[in-house]
């Protein structure tokens, strides 16, 4: 386990978490803000790309697993993402489409948010979010967070803008 929420848990994915993952990753409503949904072999690549960044970086996004059914819902957790240029460490959250609109995606970032500046002592965090995507901006809010700058993704042979929330250790440690 990496860290615990009231509902929820996390640790690393792994193999044998390629059928949920799938269910996620290949459902087009959950998958809008991508424009797509992932062919197995995407998303058998975001899964060995998610274990890879364990050991390169110590953390990626994580299986968020709820406590009550000991099943995987989702995933959660921290990456290094391009913000106009920079690198910045993001919070990205992805939920099971049956469970939108229960707080675990708040719940989720949240613990996520308290897991980077108490463990590991970052300085700020960032939630990038398409600009079609107001689930994920509410979050994003939700976690404290505001709009620090837009640009613009290529992604798919499509120009998609983006948002990037974000929230520093002051502003965490007034919360």
């Amino acid at each position: 386990m990496i860290f615990e929420s009231t509902r929820l848990y996390t640790r690393e994915m792994a193999a044998s978490d390629l059928r949920a993952l799938s269910r996620i990753l290949q459902d087009p409503q959950t998958m809008y803000a991508y424009e797509h949904s992932f062919s197995d072999e995407e998303t058998i690549e975001w899964l060995d790309g998610q274990i890879d960044r364990y050991r390169k970086d110590g953390h990626g996004l994580w299986a968020l697993i709820h406590k009550d059914t000991d099943e995987m819902i989702g995933q959660c957790g921290l990456t290094y993402q391009d913000f106009a240029g920079e690198s910045v460490l993001e919070i990205g959250y992805l939920l099971r489409r049956d469970c939108w609109h229960q707080g675990f995606a708040v719940e989720a970032a949240k613990a996520t948010k308290k897991y980077a500046f108490e463990s590991l002592d970052v300085d700020e965090v960032y939630s990038i979010i398409r600009d079609n995507n107001i689930a994920s901006m509410n979050v994003a809010i939700r976690n404290g967070m505001t709009i620090k700058g837009r640009f613009t993704r290529h992604y798919y042979g499509m120009d998609m803008p983006h948002y990037g929330f974000s929230i520093g250790r002051a502003e965490y440690l007034a919360e």
